[in-house]
């Protein structure tokens, strides 16, 4: 961790209440958050909860310097989890430090959040990898056969039902069925949905 720069010193200390959310995933910011004091909680939320906490970190903390440096958009959601001071340094000025250091800080630097950037975004992908098993198993477990032998399932409940007992969110639920449609794993209309490629679907099963 490096130190604020003496000229942000001067940047005003805001507070956030706990739920507040700091930094939302995919946003790209003008600014880096430097937590002064406080707990704050990463991971992805959906329909405004944090569903998957990936981790959590406590000031005195450079909060998103990683995708700062690699002038990317943040690759989580970043929500107060306690009350939390915090400092927007802006992101010329943040920047304008790092080129005070040693060449070789600055390539150490660079390297660390390249590291931790992409941990991150594999861990995200492992999410939605886990949201498709989960649903390929649930359609699986709930499919019945025709007198033809093919397979398909009558949604008896409304996808929010079905959500909450594969533990994600509606639109997460959502989103996968169309993503399994597109691949042709799914088909149908309505409440009956056909599974032409049983075989590939329980591969996405994880059986």
């Amino acid at each position: 961790m490096f130190p604020i720069p003496c000229s942000d010193t001067r940047a005003p200390i805001e507070v956030a209440a706990a739920g507040e959310v700091l930094r939302q995933r995919h946003q790209q910011s003008a600014s880096v958050l430097y937590i002064d004091s406080g707990r704050v909680l990463l991971g992805v939320r959906e329909e405004g909860v944090m569903r998957h906490q990936l981790g959590v970190v406590e000031g005195p903390f450079w909060l998103d310097a990683a995708a700062a440096l690699l002038d990317q958009p943040s690759a989580l959601d970043m929500v107060a989890d306690t009350r939390v001071e915090l400092r927007r340094v802006p992101l010329a000025d943040f920047r304008r430090s790092l080129d005070e250091l040693p060449q070789t800080a600055q390539g150490l630097l660079r390297d660390m959040a390249t590291g931790y950037w992409q941990q991150t975004e594999l861990a995200v992908s492992r999410l939605a990898q886990d949201a498709e098993a989960r649903c390929a198993q649930w359609l699986l477990r709930h499919a019945q056969s025709s007198e033809d032998g093919a397979l398909s399932v009558t949604l008896k409940q409304r996808k929010r039902l079905i959500a909450a007992q594969l533990g994600i969110a509606p639109e997460t639920f959502s989103r996968v069925l169309r993503h399994l449609r597109e691949h042709g794993l799914i088909a149908g209309s309505g409440n009956v949905l056909n599974l032409p490629q049983p075989g590939a679907l329980r591969m996405v099963a994880g059986a």
